[in-house]
């Protein structure tokens, strides 16, 4: 289990002393109904299962022997350290070009209401508003100009 001695409070909760021992909550109810830990005392008057100090010891010297408070031997399987595979990475997207089709922009502008924007008046549009292309400008900017200078009357 551990190399240092895990300290014990005046009362701990079931789940508390599982996770003490290094057990699930639902393992460690298994163990208790199998006579491997002792089973909790229950506040008289929350009726709430608990462990004082003096049975948070029994429990951790049972981990560390590995036999039961019913003198039986039992195994604690330690959680292996599998190795982990790195998550794959996402796939970049690429950005539309000057030249490209613009469907994030086509997509932004009939969200807002615009009725049937084509690639070639947003296109142009861009060319109008930022000769110099819309690099490092932000998306919502861009798509805020756009909408404006395809709803404003020629």
């Amino acid at each position: 289990m551990r190399d240092q001695p895990v300290p014990t409070k005046a009362v701990v909760s079931v789940a508390d002393m599982a996770r003490m021992v290094g057990l699930s909550r639902a393992r460690y109810y298994q163990l208790v109904g199998e006579g491997v830990f002792p089973p909790p005392v229950y506040h008289v008057r929350t009726r709430r299962p608990c462990y004082p100090e003096e049975l948070q010891r029994r429990c951790l010297e049972v981990r560390r022997r590995n036999c039961g408070v019913n003198c039986q031997p039992v195994l604690f399987y330690a959680r292996g350290h599998r190795p982990v595979a790195p998550k794959p990475a996402r796939p970049v997207t690429p950005k539309p070009k000057a030249g490209g089709t613009h469907t994030d922009l086509l997509d932004g502008l009939k969200a807002l209401g615009l009725a049937s924007p084509t690639a070639d008046q947003v296109g142009a549009a861009i060319k109008a508003l930022y000769p110099s292309g819309v690099e490092g400008v932000d998306s919502g900017e861009v798509l805020r100009r756009v909408f404006l200078h395809l709803k404003r009357p020629n």
